[in-house]
Parts: C-alpha cells; structure tokens; sequence
C-alpha cells in the first residue's frame, strides 16, 4: 500500500489501568510478540485509588526485554506509547514520581472541583477551551488544588504533573514531554494551555511540562536500554490511541472501547458540544466526541471478585439469564459516574431483586447496566457531535464475551463491529509511532492495513422496545437514588 513501508515493524505500549500491554507487530499488522501483565490499584481511604508508577516502569522494561529477544528486534522504527488519563503523578524535574498516582478513579478532589468547576462558566469555557468541558475530581486542576491543600511538602517539591505515558517517556528517554490532546481541559483550540483555565490554580502554569504533537518524536531511547537509539513517539491518551486501533481516524466514525472503563466516541465537525461530553480541539482534521464512563469491565470484575469467580464464567452464567421486564437493574456507579453525568457521589446498586434471583441473573444485569451507562453517553455524543451514529468499531479487553457484545448492541440499539485483537491501546500506540516515524504515511493509512475485524454484533430487533423500557427505568433509578447517594456521601 503506497505511504507504508512493508518492512517496518513497530512497538507499542500500552500503561492501562489494570494493565501494560505491549505488542510488536509488523506494518501489516502481523502480531510478532506480546506482553501482558496486571498490576493492583490501591485504595487508602475512601474514594483514594493509586499505583505505583515504579511498577508500571517494570513492566514496560520487561516487555522491551522480550521484544528485543525477537529476531525483528533490529528492524524496529519506532516505539509507541499511550496510556490512562487523568492519572496524575506529581514529579521532580527530571520526571521522577515523588508519590504514587492519584489515578482517574479517584474522587478525592471532589471539593475542590466544585469549587473550581462553579468558578468558570460554560461560555467561559467554550471562549477557552473550544466546549464546556467539565472541571471534576479528576481533571488536573483538581488534582493540583488537592495537594496544595493537603501534601503542601509534596506541591513545594513538584515541577512537573505528569500522565503515566509521559513519565515512562521521561524514564525512557530523559525528556519531559506532554501532548495537547491528552492535555484535555487545560489547553485550547490552538493546543496551547489556556491560561484563563490556568489562572484557576495557582502555579499551575509553571508545573505542566512543554507540550509536542503527539506525531512528533519526542525522545530516543538512553543507552544501556533495549532499542537504545530508537526514536519514541510523543503519543498520547488511550481514548485515542485505542480509536485508531479500532481502525476510527475519519469524519463521521464512531467507536465503543471497552476496558476497565467503557469510552465512546465519534469523529465530527458538526455541533458545538455538549455539557458533560469532552469535546477535542480539532486536531488533524479530527474532532472527538467523546464519553468516557467510570466503570465498564471494573463492574464486572467487581462482581466476578463477590462470586469467586473469574470473569469468563461469570459471562458464561449472564448467558444463561434472560433479560426480561422483570428482570433486576444495575446502576453500575461503584465509584461514581463521569460523562455525561460527571456525578461522583452516584453509588452502584441492584434494584428489581426478588427470592428467585440468582447469580445469573445478576451478572446479566451487570453487563446490562454497564451497557446503558454506554448508551447514556451515547445519546450525549450524537447530540455534542450532531451526527447520528448507526455502528460503532468495537473492542478493548472487555469486548471478548459475545454475550456481553449483543446485551451492549441490544442496548445501543446499534451495530457493532468488534476488531479481531483486544489490545487496541498498543496496536494505536504502535501505528502512531509508525506515523511519527515516516514508515507510515498517515494514520487513515496505517487503519487500512493494520486493523482486522472479526464478528459484528446485530442489535436483536424483538428485544428494542424491552431495552427502551429498561433504559429508561435505568435513568429513573439514578435519579431516585441521587439525593439518598448525596447523603450518604456527606
């Protein structure tokens, strides 16, 4: 295909929430070797969720040692690397972690961001960032407020607040560099920071790092580490990366990722945004709409842990349970919600239950609450980005269980087409670094070659009006339970 050089092979990485995936595949796609490895969150206190950044840095290590032990070793162009945001670590100048992350689960900054988010209108924002983009318990000025007012010894000491991504890049490559996109409310329509944000937090300008387009190389890899001398891309959120390993880079595309978290998005440059979706700053000829919820396969892992069970036969028992109108529903709020609601006070909850209720039917309802989080973002995103979104690429780790793709397709009432390799994060990773690199001419390309898709996912036409009449059941339980959620988190 002409813009891409057969011969390249390419690494990505992959810094999850759960996980570091790493594959190396070749520029057709070909998987040549892959990593895997889980890793804890911690929860000191409540609404606290953090890890360890000296772990993640492990893992990355060990990945680029197999790698480097592959035959194509010597063939490698670039590496790539993306990961979750907003997980925040606050760092010296040289890019070492000074604390464990505050990762984007955590809600601690909830005070603050209140604060912050009733400082600032919406045409405030709009004039600033380009769309009303929420200021919650995990956007970075939340997070820098916090430490100014409860780690003061740690805020004197920080020179940078980095992502996950930025500060391997730093341990890889000894530069300190961000990406506007993954930057998302604190930059505006230029990619430059906005300083009428900024001016929300004290030094807040003087403690984000320089940013680079995410195609751009931003370091080399130091000597004494495998593919020492290879070129690094800037890269940049997962939300994005995995869009294009979803095989999304063009006007009117739409993808659902499922992980950890559940995100989706579409490609439009219609609409002006809507409260409580993340809209980007056109980037490329690109502008993502996007919804990012709090709790996607975390739900189910949370009730494959209550069971004893692990995840596969949890989705094998949803399998035998058929939703009805009877059926219990689950508000998978474990730890709050985020689009389009942005709500961190909403607590998860089984409502329906009766004496014949058993565990099948409960992880059903799990897998279907997950789903109608998704549709509510959905719903969100057609209305921020004007389009009507009709399918939707698929994939991510939680994208494995066919019956969790058709409970999901069912719900959306969409069609949705899963990609055939489950970790999107490193193939977008990889075809970046391809882009950044000049081994691929452009990302529309490298989605063509690279991205494969396997089994699509029909919305059943006989069970559309029973998940009409779930949804919004769905919606009203949220509702009824808020201000009872609000109390109990006073």
């Amino acid at each position: 295909m002409a813009g891409i050089d057969t011969e390249t092979v390419l690494v990505g990485l992959d810094i999850g929430t759960s996980s570091v995936k790493g594959l190396m595949i070749d520029a057709a796609g070909e998987r040549l070797a892959a990593y895997s490895e889980s890793y804890p969150s911690t929860r000191p206190f409540a609404g606290a969720v953090e890890q360890d950044p000296a772990i993640w840095m492990r893992h990355v290590d060990a990945a680029l040692d197999l790698f480097a032990s592959h035959s194509r070793a010597g063939e490698v162009a670039a590496i790539g690397i993306t990961s979750q945001v907003n997980t925040h670590v606050p760092c010296d100048a040289a890019g070492i972690p000074l604390r464990p992350a505050i990762t984007w689960q955590d809600t601690r900054a909830s005070a603050q961001a209140a604060l912050l988010d009733a400082a600032i209108g919406a045409e405030a924002k709009i004039a600033a960032l380009g769309a009303p983009i929420p200021i919650d318990a995990s956007h970075a000025l939340s997070r820098m407020a916090w430490f100014a007012q409860q780690e003061p010894e740690i805020w004197r000491a920080t020179a940078h607040l980095l992502l996950p991504k930025d500060v391997v890049i730093a341990a890889l490559t000894g530069n300190v560099v961000a990406d506007p996109i993954a930057a998302v409310g604190l930059v505006g329509t230029d990619h430059t920071y906005a300083d009428d944000i900024l001016t929300l937090v004290p030094r807040a300008t003087e403690i984000l790092p320089p940013l680079r387009d995410p195609l751009d190389i931003g370091g080399h890899v130091l000597s004494g580490r495998p593919f020492a001398g290879k070129p690094v891309a800037v890269g940049t959120m997962d939300a994005w990366a995995g869009m294009f390993g979803l095989g999304v880079a063009t006007e009117g595309a739409a993808f659902y990722l499922s992980g950890t978290s559940d995100v989706i998005g579409m490609i439009s440059e219609r609409g002006s945004g809507t409260a409580g979706i993340v809209t980007f700053p056109d980037w490329r000829g690109i502008r993502l709409h996007a919804g990012p919820t709090q709790s996607g396969g975390a739900s189910l892992g949370w009730f494959a842990r209550l069971l004893g069970h692990d995840i596969e036969t949890l989705s094998s028992m949803a399998g035998e349970a058929s939703i009805t109108a009877e059926s219990p529903l689950f508000l998978p709020h474990l730890e709050g919600e985020r689009a389009p609601l942005w709500d961190a006070t909403s607590r998860g909850a089984f409502c329906g239950m009766t004496g014949r209720t058993g565990p099948a039917e409960l992880a059903a309802s799990v897998m279907e609450g997950v789903a109608f989080s998704a549709r509510m973002a959905l719903e969100a995103i057609e209305s921020s980005g004007a389009r009507t979104i009709e399918g939707l690429s698929y994939g991510g780790g939680g994208s494995g269980s066919d019956v969790w793709g058709q409970i999901r397709a069912n719900a959306l009432n969409r069609r949705l087409h899963r990609v055939t390799t489950s970790e999107v994060g490193a193939v977008g990773a990889s075809m970046m670094a391809g882009v950044a690199s000049k081994t691929i001419g452009s990302l529309a390309e490298a989605a063509e070659a690279v991205v494969l898709f396997g089994k699509t996912f029909e919305p059943d036409h006989s069970q559309i009006s029973l998940m009409n009449d779930r949804y919004t059941a769905y919606c009203n339980l949220y509702r009824a339970l808020r201000p009872i959620n609000e109390k109990l988190n006073l």
